[in-house]
């Protein structure tokens, strides 16, 4: 865009300078600034990139030949090109075009990719001619079986395919191996940007263009405006099609002009929704969108087609005022014929003599000629009054077009583009891009500032309020800090509380990471000691613990055996469990403590008390209290190991068929011998029944025994200590009152210089959002004005001669205020 006004010539620092002032704010600092950014950059930005974007066919390239009146950009029916182009503004003399080509890498990947949607074989060298000819005989069977190049998906891909090699064999000498080569127009020795244009516009040429970049006059280029030509959503080439959704989705796009199709095909297709929804996506696009339905013209022939067109714009596109209805085609060589005559048959011999050949002594009609003949008769658009027209069956398509526009002349071309709905667009467009943009875009900036700019201010009004509400006199400041002291201390109390309430949810929930690992090592440890316990344990020693029981029995049956391992794991178990339990509580306890000590309220208390009011010495009482009940719980739950559990002898389950395989086993001898050849068989009769015992103490039973006496006990120790710092009233206003006079002193000067320097915050703000403000006035945007204070009337005089260089505040000392916090 061209240069900014002298009033906006500083926005972009002013702007950051409000965003620096925000994030000088801890409490503001999470404020999301990226659309003021967004916002920022769209106003500043020397250019304004257009996107048309819409699927294959729908006449994007035609619509920006009919809104240049230039015939720069290929177009036509059945081709898709992945090509994006650029179009941009130069000076009459200046004109020139930039082509930039695919690499043969690129090449070789879209022929591959088209070569396996069409069911070829992989191509694996496009430099052998015999390969090049064979897919093209594929190609061209499967457009016969199809009924053209644009009757199917699969036609259009073999198209691509047949135009993507024609264009590699005929451009070899541009293309490089992996670079992508770009050329002047100059290289190509074109002499004008219609020369180079014309080349550029070729089907198989412009397949092997990556991008072509116009530089040409019109109008509508100027203020930095940048048309972008891209593939369709739908092309035949995946990659293409991702091209597109890349620049919508791209910061440096500022609107979109989606171009659709349902005035011909009746309804809006998936990959049209699709871009719709991602062009909304893009904050920095905003309402900025043109919606056109383009070839209108089938409309007027199909009044089914024209109630379904009226239906969806009334339905899906009633919010938006930006909805055209154009014919590309009619619109663009309406605008061309306009400077041709008779004497070259209204174009045939020169705009379309490429297109007009001759075979078997027949002419080919253009396209453009058969949609006038057919508009001609059946549109209904001509008043029967006003134009005698008739489209005779004996003359040739050709003759009737040169018949009919000898008759009717201008009056006629000009109905034409009128009913083409081009004029109409173009008309909009150009009032948007030359009256309408700058302001909305500098609207946009100001409605993302507002907020930002209001919470600045509220901020700063409470921070302002407050501070000069302080006493400003040290025996004012004493009285008021004593009289705070009570409800300081009530608040150390329940931030206490609280803290110890919130830590002790934290473990009853499972979401104290730390403690989770240490119970999780807990119950490892467990199960590691029942492991080695059972693959340790000796059927011999049991036996003999079991005999020196009863010494007047020279043999002891198998439930001696059982009992005397069942009282052996029980108690070693429980040794495991005290120890792990208290390690358990020791690691809580001091991870507690730390948290405590870093906490704002315990630096608080030792302000207030200079000590912390008993709370590390009952946090350890309750440390000793927990682990002793923890220790005894231990126990208990252990000592339940030594009976059978419940389920042990029940019938069918495979306990009571291990039991009594064992006890037919030991009872083959009254010996101690038998016994220990059983060992196997006794040491997996118990795991059978300790595992699950085991399994259930530590996944369940012991864990809700230690949530439930960590509750207790904790929150009854907080409970307490918060009433016990109430008590410490008396203390705190003695202790208090030997460090007063100093601190009072300290916080009046401390307050002064925060007041002074809030302050100066202000004023800087309101030197910023001043000059701000100028600059919207200066695009009538006074109802966008943003927020200033206007009753700070004590404000310090800060401004002087460093500001009157760039229009807001670099005071050094405020730098060095603001540095300082």
């Amino acid at each position: 865009m061209s240069d900014l006004s002298l009033h906006c010539q500083n926005l972009k620092e002013q702007v950051e300078y409000i965003l620096h002032l925000l994030h000088q704010e801890p409490t503001l600092r999470s404020y999301d600034i990226t659309p003021v950014q967004t916002s920022l950059g769209k106003a500043i930005s020397p250019r304004f990139e257009i996107v048309f974007a819409g699927a294959f066919s729908a006449g994007k390239s035609m619509l920006i030949n009919a809104l240049l009146e230039r015939e720069l950009l290929y177009s036509a029916e059945g081709h898709a090109t992945g090509t994006e182009c650029k179009v941009e503004y130069a000076e009459v003399d200046r004109e020139r075009v930039i082509l930039t080509f695919l690499s043969e890498t690129e090449i070789r990947e879209q022929a591959v990719s088209l070569c396996q949607q069409l069911g070829f074989k992989t191509v694996a060298n496009i430099n052998q001619s015999d390969i090049i000819n064979l897919l093209n005989q594929g190609c061209q069977a499967i457009l016969q079986q199809e009924g053209g190049e644009s009757k199917s998906e699969r036609a259009k891909q073999a198209k691509a395919l047949m135009l993507l090699l024609e264009g590699y064999v005929v451009n070899r000498q541009h293309i490089h191996t992996v670079n992508n080569a770009t050329y002047s127009m100059e290289q190509f020795n074109f002499s004008n940007i219609k020369e180079a244009a014309s080349y550029a516009r070729r089907g198989s040429n412009s397949a092997v263009l990556k991008r072509i970049e116009y530089y040409c006059n019109h109008p509508l280029l100027e203020d930095g405006n940048v048309i972008i030509d891209t593939p369709g959503i739908d092309a035949p080439v995946e990659k293409d099609a991702l091209l597109t959704y890349q620049k919508i989705q791209h910061p440096d796009t500022s609107a979109v002009v989606c171009v659709l199709k349902p005035a011909a095909a009746g309804d809006m297709t998936k990959e049209e929704t699709e871009l719709l929804e991602t062009t909304r996506r893009n904050g920095g696009i905003r309402d900025r969108v043109f919606y056109v339905f383009n070839r209108i013209d089938e409309t007027w022939y199909n009044a089914q087609l024209r109630q379904r067109l009226d239906d969806l714009i009334n339905g899906q596109f009633r919010d938006t005022n930006r909805v055209y209805k154009t014919s590309g085609l009619l619109g663009f060589y309406g605008s061309q014929i306009k400077q041709t005559t008779a004497k070259d048959r209204f174009g045939l011999d020169s705009i379309f003599a490429t297109t007009v050949k001759v075979s078997d002594g027949k002419e080919e009609t253009p396209q453009f000629v058969s949609e006038f003949n057919r508009y001609c008769a059946n549109s209904g658009k001509l008043s029967a009054s006003k134009f005698r027209i008739s489209v005779n069956s004996f003359e040739t398509p050709n003759e009737n077009f040169v018949r009919i526009l000898s008759e009717q002349g201008t009056l006629l071309i000009n109905q034409l583009i009128q009913d083409s709905g081009i004029e109409e667009f173009r008309t909009a467009i150009t009032r948007y891009l030359t009256e309408e943009k700058r302001p909305q875009l500098f609207q946009n900036l100001a409605e993302d500032l507002q907020d930002i700019c209001i919470q600045l201010k509220k901020h700063y009004q409470a921070v302002y309020q407050d501070l000069d509400s302080q006493p400003r006199e040290i025996e004012t400041m004493k009285v008021h800090e004593l009289q705070r002291l009570n409800q300081q201390l009530q608040q150390v109390a329940k931030d206490f509380t609280q803290h110890i309430t919130e830590e002790v949810n934290l473990v009853i929930n499972n979401t104290c990471d730390d403690f989770e690992a240490d119970f999780r090592q807990l119950q490892s440890r467990m199960i590691r000691r029942l492991d080695e316990l059972l693959d340790t344990f000796s059927v011999a020693d049991a036996y003999r613990r079991a005999t020196l029981s009863h010494p007047r029995n020279a043999t002891a049956p198998l439930i001696a055996i059982l009992v005397e391992a069942f009282y052996y794991l029980a108690n070693q178990l429980e040794d495991i469990l005290i120890v792990s339990s208290q390690q358990l509580v020791a690691n809580l306890f001091q991870q507690l403590m730390e948290k405590i000590r870093k906490s704002e309220y315990y630096r608080q208390l030792y302000r207030l008390l200079g000590h912390d009011g008993g709370i590390e010495q009952e946090v350890k009482i309750v440390e000793k209290m927990v682990s002793q009940a923890l220790v005894s719980a231990a126990s208990v739950e252990c000592d339940r190991f030594v009976r059978e559990s419940p389920r042990f002898y029940d019938e069918g389950t495979f306990s009571i068929y291990q039991f009594r395989q064992t006890l037919q086993q030991t009872s083959q001898g009254y010996d101690c011998e038998s016994m220990v050849e059983a060992e196997p068989a006794i040491m997996q009769l118990l795991k059978l029944d300790f595992e699950p015992k085991v399994s259930q103490t530590i996944r369940k039973s012991f864990r809700q025994t230690i949530n439930q006496i960590l509750k207790n006990q904790l929150l009854e120790m907080a409970q307490k200590q918060a009433e016990d710092i109430l008590q410490q009233y008396p203390n705190a206003r003695i202790y208090l009152e030997k460090t007063l006079e100093q601190e009072a002193e300290d916080k009046i000067l401390n307050n002064q210089r925060l007041l002074s320097l809030v302050t100066q915050k202000i004023a800087a703000y309101n030197l910023a959002v001043s000059s701000i403000n100028t600059c919207l006035q200066s695009m009538h945007l006074n109802e966008n004005l943003l927020p200033l204070f206007n009753d700070y009337s004590s404000q310090p005089e800060i401004i002087n001669s460093s500001l009157a260089s760039n229009g807001f505040l670099v005071s050094d000392g405020l730098s060095d205020v603001v540095a300082e916090i």
